[in-house]
């Protein structure tokens, strides 16, 4: 490790409050309004999907906070572990509602939407979360069960969740826009 442990905890600790940052406006861009009615089944999947995966991204923030504050007590690492793994638990309930809400809008399977591509590439990276906190467990001796497996899972999550979420930016530009001359 460049900066050693400690460093690393920071880090992630710091990275958390931008993850739950996004996941907030997640949340307030799913959310029920004059146009879109929580009577929508849609609507709602998309809805309760985003305040699980806040309330997860919630509890990643508990889980790095504790990090940063057991790395020095190895009897104390296991209190880490509980938080990650509600977060990731989370994220699998969330990334399903997901891929409901887009199966009921474009269909089970359909790899030229870009709807579908994120829900399961989203859906891929809560997989790689989940497979993370099971590797992350940490034994009463203080120990990570599987290091490599922890790390390898946070970081396919978190670059599908880059995927995922660059793939729902909007097109800057339109062809209908580019033959008005706008």
């Amino acid at each position: 490790m460049v900066g050693g442990a400690g460093a690393t905890n920071l880090l992630c600790f710091v990275g958390s409050w931008f993850f739950t940052g996004a996941a907030l406006i997640q949340l307030l861009l799913s959310r029920p309004s004059k146009l879109r009615s929580l009577k929508t089944p849609t609507t709602r999947l998309e809805f309760v999907s985003a305040a699980i995966q806040f309330v997860g991204t919630a509890r990643f923030n508990v889980s790095t906070g504790a990090a940063l504050w057991a790395h020095r007590v190895p009897t104390r690492r296991r209190f880490v572990w509980w938080p990650d793994a509600q977060g990731s638990i989370a994220f699998l309930a969330s990334g399903v509602l997901a891929v409901l809400a887009v199966t009921l809008t474009v269909g089970f399977v359909a790899p030229k939407s870009r709807e579908w591509l994120t829900a399961w590439i989203n859906m891929i990276g809560c997989i790689a979360f989940a497979a993370s906190a099971v590797g992350a467990f940490i034994t009463k001796r203080g120990v990570t069960e599987d290091a490599p497996l922890a790390n390898v899972g946070t970081f396919v999550g978190a670059l599908c969740f880059l995927i995922a979420a660059l793939l729902m930016l909007p097109k800057r530009f339109s062809p209908d826009r580019e033959s008005a001359g706008l």
